[in-house]
């Protein structure tokens, strides 16, 4: 693992709206509190925090992070249950996926019990508000820690 590891943090859309749009749901944080968060429980990692309402973006920004990161979390907001095309982005990665939501999809309406990026991630963390991107940065983290200590196979 790199001296100073890279995390990359990307936000899928909407989520530039955190703290207006539906806050019963979603909460009052906005996504810049959500990256101070993100920020403070990396513990010394540098995080590439970014946010997109577009998929290509998002597709080029998970294929920057094979080369550029130690670890991936991932909101994939609505494109959780339509792209294939994050789905395929992240399958190429060897490096830990975690995927966060800051509700719990599997409590919502049906539709958004499914999800595509689910089949390629590592780990899930749902349901905890902001508190899910705090515990899957450390999650994330741990995970590239564990796997740069572990034995060549």
């Amino acid at each position: 693992m790199p001296e100073t590891p890279v995390l990359y943090v990307l936000n899928g859309p909407n989520l530039n709206l955190l703290g207006e749009r539906e806050p019963h749901i979603y909460g009052r944080e906005t996504l810049a509190d959500v990256q101070a968060l993100c920020e403070t429980a990396a513990d010394g990692a540098t995080v590439v925090f970014r946010q997109s309402n577009h998929e290509g973006e998002l597709v080029d920004w998970i294929q920057e992070a094979r080369t550029e990161a130690v670890a991936l979390v991932i909101n994939p907001a609505a494109y959780s249950h339509t792209s294939i095309a994050l789905l395929d982005a992240l399958k190429a990665l060897t490096i830990p996926v975690v995927e966060c939501h800051l509700s719990n999809p599997a409590a919502r309406e049906e539709f958004r019990r499914h999800s595509y990026v689910s089949l390629a991630a590592t780990g899930i963390v749902s349901g905890f508000g902001a508190h899910s991107y705090e515990l899957a940065v450390k999650a994330a983290l741990r995970l590239a820690r564990e796997r740069s200590a572990s034995p060549a196979r």
